[in-house]
């Protein structure tokens, strides 16, 4: 006969896994509904290119492991991925970008079929992590609290938007909090199995985005911490306590990951030493403007020094830093800014994040005041606490531009994991603390659903909803031309809209041709056009318009971005597809008014 507690153990899991399952489901429709973004054609084509060629240049700026998941499927398929292997591989290169705009080419409107099989090939690495951080928090605070854990983690309208995308960032959050999971767990119960989980859950980790490169300093710290307090958890979850974890498989855990990055390069350009690299970034370089490249390091002790980290992934980090040091234009709140600001993060997760979570977020904080503490100590939730806010901190200090909130991603699941000590509250004896726990889980859920899956452009309605979210942030927060498809089925389902005049955010990167929508593109105010379809110049004309939310209120994704279709705010849309693309029916007296504005401009 089964116990009580097996039986709540039992279906505390059957729980969590049909909570996967919506979370899955809910990846799936995503990625089906939503047109290729700015960057996922750059890098579907570079994970391509890495397993045809061999090859690590190509969108040298993350680690390779999503791409070239992401691209499994698409080489089993028909795609036409046949193509030239020659590139410009030079030092400060974005080629990745040129490379996705032939594949779109190549492959035409069959490049969304595509897409969604690639974008569903990520789908389980999102589910590990849901089911980790379920795992932790039942083992810190109890299975309660790994209901609000996994709830939190499933229904987060950023990870379901970047967990449906083929970039590293919600792939980032999850083989994160499975590392710090698995770190954990060998120092609660030390062993050489635990040792090489611990060693392959850090290098899939390194794999995904090169922010979690802080684990390598911050695990031999709480390594410290652990053997210095020596407190570990009750005893029944403990497997002995004459174990201790050891020196030696701390250093064996780092070693197996930096062998598991080295792997996955397929050992390119593995120990180099450092003074043979050519950097382009001044912390690197030494320089500047290096013209060529330079090298800080090439008349220092430092420079016969053999790096054990692939070419590529150290290049990478290079390019990625020259990006924040020469800036880029940033917008927050109405204004757009040539770099950023130290609070961007801050801000970005208070509108961008559910009513419901941020509710037991500050609960979660409130508890030790409240009398209602959680079952494990201080040094368990280090763990959770340490990891979180050194990658809030290490992203917010990257004032050179701010644009993505999907940056900050990494640390949501060890925030979540850590607020889930709220469930503590659950099982005591005050009910309406019980009852605003439930109901914030619940209100954190609906709020996510009611918007899915325009996940992309979630804002609180706090902040007030995806309608408004252009108010306080734009680009990839909003806009990341995720409403192509939606627009081709709006515009099919409307006839009297031809012709339709559009501007697409996304057009640089993803050619809207390839959707089979019949479109005359929109003019700018009076300036030529780099696309030759695009270079006309005659004045705004009566008629149906399609314009991106980015473009109507004037945000300068490049630098010589002008504000040229902000005179559409003093319009009012007669519809918005999907979340991002405004519909307009220009009258001959509205057009008037924007000819009239356009020579004001120029």
């Amino acid at each position: 006969m089964q116990s009580p507690h097996y039986r709540k153990v039992s279906g505390t899991a059957c729980a969590a896994v049909a909570i996967l399952a919506v979370h899955a489901m809910l990846l799936a429709w995503i990625a089906a509904v939503n047109s290729p973004t700015v960057d996922e054609p750059a890098h579907l084509a570079s994970g391509i290119n890495h397993w045809q060629y061999g090859r690590f240049d190509l969108y040298r700026v993350n680690p390779p492991l999503v791409r070239m998941i992401a691209a499994v499927p698409v080489l089993f398929s028909d795609a036409n991925v046949d193509w030239a292997n020659d590139y410009d591989a030079r030092i400060y290169t974005r080629s990745e970008f040129a490379q996705g705009r032939r594949f779109l080419a190549e492959n035409g409107e069959s490049t969304f079929r595509y897409f969604t099989w690639a974008r569903w090939a990520l789908i389980p690495v999102c589910l590990a992590g849901g089911w980790v951080s379920f795992r932790w928090a039942c083992l810190l605070f109890g299975s309660q609290a790994g209901l609000v854990a996994i709830a939190l983690y499933c229904f987060c309208p950023n990870l379901l938007a970047m967990g449906a995308s083929i970039t590293p960032d919600a792939a980032a959050a999850s083989l994160g909090i499975v590392a710090g999971y698995a770190f954990w767990r060998w120092l609660m119960f030390p062993g050489w199995s635990s040792t090489v989980f611990a060693g392959v859950a850090l290098g899939l980790a390194e794999l995904t985005k090169t922010t979690w490169l802080i684990l390598f300093v911050l695990w031999p710290v709480l390594w410290l911490v652990c053997k210095v307090s020596r407190k570990r958890l009750p005893a029944e979850l403990v497997h002995s306590e004459e174990l201790r974890p050891t020196a030696v498989q701390l250093l064996s855990i780092l070693a197996i990951a930096i062998y598991l990055i080295n792997l996955c390069y397929a050992f390119e350009g593995s120990f180099k030493p450092l003074g043979e690299y050519s950097f382009v970034s001044r912390a690197l370089s030494g320089q500047v403007r290096p013209p060529s490249g330079g090298n800080r390091f090439s008349k220092t002790w430092l420079a016969n020094l053999p790096i054990p980290l692939p070419e590529n992934y150290i290049r990478g980090i290079d390019v990625q830093r020259f990006d924040f040091e020469k800036k880029k234009w940033s917008y927050l709140c109405g204004e757009q800014r040539f770099g950023g600001w130290w609070y961007y993060y801050l801000y970005a997760g208070l509108v961008k994040t559910p009513v419901g979570t941020l509710a037991i977020l500050a609960l979660s904080l409130a508890l030790p005041w409240i009398g209602n503490g959680p079952a494990a100590g201080w040094r368990h939730q280090i763990f959770l606490l340490l990891p979180a806010v050194s990658v809030l901190i290490l992203v917010s200090s990257q004032t050179g531009f701010n644009r993505y909130y999907r940056y900050v991603l990494p640390a949501l699941p060890y925030f979540y994991v850590g607020a889930s000590r709220v469930a503590s509250v659950v099982s005591s004896r005050s009910w309406m603390l019980s009852s605003a726990v439930i109901a914030f889980v619940l209100v954190s859920v609906v709020e996510s659903l009611c918007v899915a899956p325009n996940s992309l452009s979630f804002f609180n309605c706090i902040a007030g909803g995806p309608a408004n979210g252009h108010r306080h942030l734009l680009d990839a927060n909003i806009d990341w031309g995720q409403d192509l498809l939606r627009l081709k089925y709006w515009h099919a389902a409307h006839r009297e809209s031809r012709p339709l005049h559009l501007a697409y955010f996304d057009s640089r990167f993803v050619d809207p041709i390839i959707a089979g929508i019949d479109f005359v593109p929109v003019i700018k105010t009076g300036r030529e056009l780099d696309d030759h379809r695009q270079g006309i110049t005659t004045p705004w004309e009566p008629g149906w318009y399609a314009i991106s939310l980015n473009h109507v209120y004037g945000y300068r994704h490049l630098d010589d971005d002008k504000e040229d279709y902000t005179c559409f705010q003093k319009l009012k849309p007669v519809d918005i597809v999907g979340t991002s693309i405004y519909l307009y029916h220009v009258l001959p007296t509205d057009a008037e008014r924007l000819n009239v504005e356009m020579k004001t401009k120029q």
